[in-house]
């Protein structure tokens, strides 16, 4: 294959313009010319090249106009400078990836992050990534106005030094996994090693993987970054597609700056009259990066391979001329899909869904680049023809404006010609300089081609989403169980009498997410009863905990990401993540997120897990359902999203779930306490002023509670018994994977309403069923009465001495699916509590 790969043509295919140009005499004589495309620089400059059989098949040569460093190796894969089919510029990087991927195994393959170079190995980078399955980010040289770097370095050897690492999340470099770095060529890896020695040094691992096209490293070279590796104290492995050596006569800057001279400036491309030019606006993701410059994760990679489809039907649409859905004009046979500068992964996933659209083999892609080269149109060089052109995106990094599109004009050989000319570039670049004077891109490309499609994709705005939350700086509980995605208000008082936050909520001056209540102490003698409770139903929670671990891992698969609703669902979260550890070795990621009732889900906390993790992997973890209303609110934040909606809980008295450890109405301890028992954190607040549009929802850590603290005694009580409830779990795991029917029948939320209309009250938001959420009334609220089971048990001691501290009644009653029910004060005022806060009774109308 020639670098120029000329593409045979059908005479009978359909064509936009008359077909005398290319006949098929010269596509014969150019497909003859099959000869590595660097004898005229080896001829003329003594550069010689060596190496592995498939070296001379994938680079040529060229020179730079560039004091630093004279000979340009120049790839027939990497579609930057030879225009290319895309499958084979894609395939190129995905071919490497799985080689990354079987060098790294499956388990180290999941924790690595790819990281490519701007501006040449940006789509080669990202197709690694592609090929093993991993989040990519690709250093860039254009610097984003408020946004700092979290890195940077330099390439020596570049007309352009400077590289910054601008991800959208902070934290996607400090991972302890392995760190790919993948570029076009090694020559002397030393922008490898300033990179890996920049990012070492701020956050350590032990693995990093090389990856390159073409590894021409002298063994000084390769010694160097050896004694690097050791110095540092990691393990480097390489991976290259071809390897081999450059041959430089000494004089070879000299020599390069004479031929140079010799052939003087391009000639320019002969006047011709304009060809037609359509812009289209792409129909892009909303949200998806155009590329890996803030990062670009798995989900994102989803996200994209839905669209191209329809993306390419609208450029095949701008290509055939379609006016009002009627097409004007047959599709042109021979397409170039040009990318610009850093702008590579987006317009190569266009050109080959582009590719599939039109059939055969009709499209070509490359980019336009900052790297100054000679051109000449010889079949023995690299670089057969140049356009130059001012940049158009208004660069603030180098000195020179000038930028080129190599090998795009067809030169002396009309075989070489490109029917039509698809330029795509982000918004940023969509600049008049684009469009005006002789020398605009835009206006050289409408001289070479007989159609020119301008399609225009949004760039990405990097919003830096924050960090979470970790102990014992937030929470009492251990770093590596929990992430918080809440906001440290630990500093502001948010907290208010109960009967004032009651009587502002029920008048509607204020929602219940927007303070905190005064943390209930309980009493020496109601301590004793949580662990009484604890060690009475450690067994039966740990039995439930195993059920719910194991049915998720069979139907979520190892790779699964637990997300707590916080905060009772976090020592759930936790528990299950302890069961995952403990039976199988899993290191399961878990975070805790805030829901609020009428608000919804921390939609901020959404997109840090989606920025993580496969959304598909994420599961929703709380501790118990009552009526179904966070079920149904999780549900609502999640529709048309990719996150599953299905929440597990331990026990499912409403049923309103289907992956649950219990459907029946028992005490769950934690339910017993507040953040004393839930790490030492606050309930969730959500209130303007204090949470911002990219902040997570808040919360408080008591810090000064420490002394009464048994979040960490309840965690590891239940987890005592876990060797001894192990099979039972198994067991219960199997039937609940072959119950035929797990759908949710909503009762619990039948008998909330039922409950509503006997009592009078107007809101099915103050009736709270099952024990937890009684429990929640009598620590929170103000409770105005509590139904009770007709005999139900020990389950209750914790509820009935709650009520007899707080003055609330008690009654126990007939055919109640629920243990108990809390019923809130359904017309409180402050009248309705005495001096002591205890509840009065109001005589009914």
């Amino acid at each position: 294959m020639s670098l120029a790969d000329p593409q045979t043509r059908d005479p009978s295919a359909p064509s936009i313009r008359k077909p005398h140009r290319r006949t098929t005499e010269s596509r014969t004589r150019v497909t003859a010319q099959q000869t590595w495309t660097g004898r005229w620089v080896a001829d003329r400059a003594g550069v010689g090249l060596s190496g592995s059989e498939r070296l001379t098949a994938l680079v040529g040569l060229a020179l730079r106009e560039n004091r630093k460093r004279a000979h340009l190796l120049v790839s027939t894969v990497l579609g930057k400078h030879v225009p290319q089919r895309p499958a084979v510029v894609h395939g190129a990087g995905v071919e490497l990836g799985c080689r990354v991927r079987e060098l790294l195994g499956a388990e180290a393959a999941a924790r690595a992050v790819v990281l490519g170079y701007a501006e040449t190995a940006t789509a080669l980078g990202h197709s690694v990534a592609d090929g093993l399955g991993a989040p990519y980010l690709h250093s860039t040289r254009r610097p984003v106005p408020g946004v700092p770097p979290v890195g940077g370095f330099e390439e020596e050897h570049s007309h352009a030094t400077a590289h910054l690492l601008l991800p959208d999340d902070p934290e996607l470099l400090t991972q302890d996994g392995p760190l790919v770095l993948v570029d076009d060529e090694f020559s002397t890896g030393r922008t490898v090693l300033n990179t890996i020695r920049e990012l070492h040094a701020r956050h350590p691992r032990a693995h990093y993987v090389v990856v390159a096209l073409v590894d021409l490293r002298a063994e000084a070279d390769r010694r160097r970054l050896a004694d690097a590796a050791a110095e540092l104290g990691v393990r480097l492995d390489l991976v290259a597609a071809a390897t081999g050596a450059v041959r430089l006569p000494s004089d070879i800057l000299d020599r390069a700056g004479r031929l140079i001279a010799e052939a003087g400036p391009a000639p320019d491309v002969p006047p011709a009259a304009p060809a037609p030019l359509v812009r289209v606006e792409l129909d892009w993701p909303a949200g998806l990066p155009d590329g890996g410059r803030h990062g670009f994760t798995a989900e994102h990679r989803t996200r994209l391979d839905a669209a191209l489809p329809g993306l390419a039907e609208q450029l095949a649409g701008a290509l055939a001329g379609t006016v009002d859905g009627a097409r004007v004009n047959e599709l042109p046979c021979r397409v170039l899909v040009l990318g610009f500068e850093e702008l590579m992964y987006a317009p190569l996933r266009l050109a080959g869904a582009l590719a599939e659209r039109l059939g055969g083999d009709r499209v070509r892609y490359s980019t336009t680049t900052r790297s100054p080269v000679l051109a000449v149109d010889d079949p023995g060089y690299a670089i057969r023809t140049r356009l130059a052109f001012p940049a158009h995106d208004d660069p603030q990094d180098d000195a020179s404006r000038e930028r080129y599109a190599y090998n795009v004009a067809p030169g002396v050989d009309p075989a070489r010609r490109f029917d039509a000319v698809v330029l795509v570039v982000d918004d940023v670049a969509d600049t008049p300089a684009l469009y005006e004077g002789e020398r605009a891109l835009l206006t050289q490309l409408r001289q070479v081609t007989d159609r020119v499609v301008l399609a225009v994709l949004p760039s990405h705005r990097p919003v830096r989403l924050p960090g979470p939350l970790r102990g014992p700086v937030f929470s009492s509980y251990r770093p590596d169980e929990v992430a918080w995605l809440l906001k440290d208000l630990s500093g502001i008082p948010l907290e208010a009498p109960t009967e004032e936050r009651e009587e502002a909520v029920q008048n509607g001056g204020a929602h219940y997410a927007e303070s905190l209540p005064v943390e209930y102490q309980p009493s020496p003698e109601y301590q004793e009863l949580f662990h009484q409770a604890l060690r009475i139903s450690a067994r039966r929670i740990a039995r439930a905990v195993g059920t719910v671990a194991e049915t998720l891992l069979r139907e979520r698969g190892p790779g699964l990401v637990l997300a707590s609703l916080a905060r009772a669902g976090t020592p759930v979260g936790i528990l299950v993540r302890r069961w995952l550890a403990f039976g199988y070795g899993l290191d399961t990621p878990h975070y805790a997120v805030s829901i609020v009732r009428g608000r919804g889900l921390d939609l901020v906390a959404l997109r840090y897990l989606a920025a993580h993790h496969h959304a598909p992997d994420v599961v929703f973890v709380d501790g118990w359902t009552g009526k179904g209303a966070i079920t149904r609110e999780l549900a609502d934040a999640l529709a048309g999203t990719p996150f599953d909606p299905d929440l597990a809980v331990l026990a499912d008295p409403g049923r309103c779930v289907r992956t649950y450890g219990t459907r029946e109405d028992f005490l769950i301890p934690s339910a017993c306490l507040n953040s004393t028992v839930s790490g030492l954190i606050s309930r969730t607040v959500l209130r303007d002023g204090l949470i911002g549009p990219d902040d997570f929802h808040g919360a408080k850590h008591y810090t000064e509670l420490a002394g009464a603290d048994v979040s960490a005694a309840f965690l590891d009580t239940v987890t005592d018994h876990f060797a001894a409830v192990r099979a039972e779990a198994l067991a219960a795991a199997d039937r609940l994977g072959a119950a035929p029917d797990r759908a949710p029948d909503w009762a619990g939320w039948a008998a909330v309403e039922r409950i509503s209309a006997e009592y009078g009250i107007d809101s099915v938001n103050l009736v709270k069923p099952g024990v937890g959420e009684t429990t929640r009334v009598l620590l929170r609220r103000v409770p105005w009465r509590v139904l009770a089971r007709r005999g139900a048990g020990a389950d209750l001691d914790h509820v009935r001495l709650l009520a007899a501290q707080r003055g609330v009644p008690v009654e126990e009653v007939d055919g109640l699916p629920y243990t108990c029910v809390g019923l809130i004060h359904p017309r409180y005022s402050r009248g309705a509590t005495g001096a002591s806060g205890k509840a009065v009774l109001v005589k009914e109308s």
